[in-house]
């Protein structure tokens, strides 16, 4: 894990190094200061010599500002190296997201995937900064204390040693309990980021459902179990401030005694017995310092592990060696296609689909929640693998393409289509980039889409709001199909992405697809018969398999299923997408 994230540091190495040197110098300064203090105590003050307090005094004020000028150099590139080792974290996790096919985004949850990017990030940043600072500062700090405490008294030093031993045994006992503490932590803000995520996602249809008392309960119980955590891990923390200030005091009253002792004695100047009391403090502080640094590192373990989780995943899918980049024609085959989901329940999604289809097909896809549908269009883009047998493009594996030409030549449309923020032009040319104006609106007057846009102030420059939100469903969903005509792909999939639209506007868009792209080829998932009865053929999907593959009149006589959708939707205008059991018997 360290090793994977200190590569992030990157650029940052020179600010990384540097933040330590002047920390050093600063500690080196800061140490000789008390010394310098004892000598103008003992040979200026207490012997009436004014030079040498002048003498003194000058040095302190030399090194005092020398000391301050280190610290703001230290400051500086500590905060420069720690912020941009961040920035490079966030990146090379954001970039591996990318990479990742469905089967990864499945193994993270949003939030928790949000929460890595954030809080774990940010722990991280502050652990990082604090170890080029603190952790460097601390012990040196001590050492340089400890030696010129030495220097001055070998016997009161063992006072410190003494004090150092105890406070180290007692913060390794609450340092292991909080490890563990803050596991738990970070895993909940998974949990909260998850519901809040989902309430405000779906914050229309809570007000619709009048259900806001239930989600500030499931809030509640997401914080609440939040809190108890912190609580329970902050609660063990707190130890460290009495423990310490116990160690502290217990050192102060000891060197009082002894030093006292000494200094009657004739063994120990005054001003010797001042600058012990500065170094204990010096050291004691050092200490503290070097606890808080453990709890932090603590923390930031568990943020480590799951930031370098996301960074070191290796994508379920990639890029073969030497992929090939020409699809010859959009056929379609599915070669005894078995589909199961990791992590589910380990049954196949997908059982024996074997289909074949002709470049150029318009195809139908029908059947009931749960039946396959959506399993199997992600298989023709590979944004999933098939679990047994093959899908074939163009007569070659989907295996054998590279992925960026496999998915330029399959164009996927969704029933729950995004629109970013930026104009429609913008969005549109999420297709092509480099699409003309002209280019774009051929593509919306496939789609049904330039007449509503045209009757908008600013036509193709109208700004869309984020997620579209001012723009209907149906005209998202038009938008959509535009922006995925611009592809000019070999395949084109619409999965139920017509649901939001009229009848007479669904028509008047397949009617458009088959007269000005005959040679794509069509998949067409939908729940109504209207939208998919003129394709070619029509594939029908039951549990995984396949119940039915024909034309609409051929399926009429063969496939029992297909022929109970029709009625329901013929004489009772309803959705036949419910179980089969539930369904009546139609016709016999």
């Amino acid at each position: 894990m360290l090793k994977i994230l200190l590569q992030q540091v990157k650029q940052y190495k020179t600010a990384s190094l540097l933040a330590p040197v002047f920390i050093m110098l600063e500690v080196v300064l800061d140490v000789l200061i008390p010394y310098v203090t004892a000598k103008l105590i003992d040979n200026g003050i207490s012997a009436g010599h004014m030079p040498s307090v002048y003498k003194y005094g000058l040095i302190m004020l030399v090194m005092a500002f020398l000391s301050m000028m280190a610290a703001i150099l230290a400051g500086k590139y500590a905060s420069y190296a720690s912020s941009g080792f961040a920035c490079n974290l966030r990146d090379a996790m954001y970039k591996n997201i990318q990479r990742f096919a469905f089967s990864d985004i499945d193994k993270y949850s949003t939030s928790g995937l949000v929460t890595r990017m954030t809080t774990d990030v940010t722990n991280l940043q502050n652990a990082y900064q604090q170890i080029i600072r603190t952790s460097v500062r601390a012990p040196f700090n001590l050492l340089s204390s400890i030696v010129m405490c030495f220097v001055i008294s070998p016997q009161l030093s063992l006072i410190f040693i003494i004090a150092s031993i105890v406070l180290g045994v007692i913060l390794a006992l609450i340092i292991t309990k909080v490890s563990k503490m803050f596991a738990l932590v970070f895993k909940q803000y998974d949990v909260l980021n998850g519901v809040v995520q989902e309430n405000v996602s779906g914050i229309r249809v809570v007000k619709a459902f009048v259900r806001e008392d239930f989600e500030k309960d499931k809030f509640w119980q997401a914080s609440k179990r939040l809190y108890d955590l912190n609580v329970k891990a902050e609660s063990l923390m707190a130890l460290n401030s009495p423990v310490m200030n116990m160690v502290v005091y217990g050192c102060i009253i000891a060197i009082s005694w002894f030093g006292a002792q000494f200094v009657v004695g004739g063994s120990l100047t005054t001003g010797q017995l001042t600058s012990l009391f500065t170094y204990v403090m010096t050291i004691l502080s050092s200490l503290m310092m070097l606890s808080m640094i453990f709890v932090i590192i603590t923390q930031s373990i568990a943020s480590g592990q799951r930031v370098t989780q996301v960074i070191t995943e290796e994508p379920d899918i990639v890029n073969p060696d030497q992929a090939d980049t020409v699809i010859p024609d959009g056929s379609i085959d599915f070669n005894h296609v078995y589909f199961a989901y990791k992590g589910g329940s380990g049954e196949y999604a997908l059982n024996d689909i074997d289909l074949h289809i002709h470049s150029g097909e318009s195809i139908g896809v029908i059947g009931g929640t749960g039946s396959g549908k959506s399993s199997l269009i992600n298989m023709v883009s590979r944004l999933y693998d098939a679990s047994k047998g093959s899908v074939m493009i163009g007569g070659k594996d989907v295996k054998t393409y590279d992925l960026e030409t496999l998915r330029n030549n399959v164009s996927v449309v969704l029933q729950k289509n995004v629109l970013f923020s930026g104009t429609i032009l913008d969005n549109l040319r999420w297709g092509d980039d480099s699409a003309t104006l002209e280019q774009c609106r051929e593509a919306c007057r496939v789609a049904s889409a330039d007449e509503f846009i045209m009757d908008m102030p600013d036509g193709y420059e109208t700004r869309i709001e984020q997620g579209g939100a001012n723009v209907s469903g149906g005209q998202k969903q038009r938008l959509c199909i535009a922006r995925a005509l611009l592809k000019r792909p070999k395949v084109m999939v619409l999965d139920d992405s017509t649901s939001a639209c009229d009848n007479t506007t669904d028509a008047r868009i397949r009617a458009a697809l088959r007269d000005n792209l005959p040679d794509m080829t069509k998949l067409i998932i939908s729940q109504r018969i209207s939208s998919i009865r003129d394709c070619d053929r029509i594939l029908v999907l039951d549990d995984g398999k396949m119940a039915g593959f024909d034309t609409h009149d051929n399926l009429l006589q063969s496939c029992q299923i297909y022929k109970e959708i029709c009625a329901i939707q013929e004489e009772a205008g309803g959705d036949f997408d419910k179980p089969i059991n539930d369904r009546k018997e139609v016709h016999q």
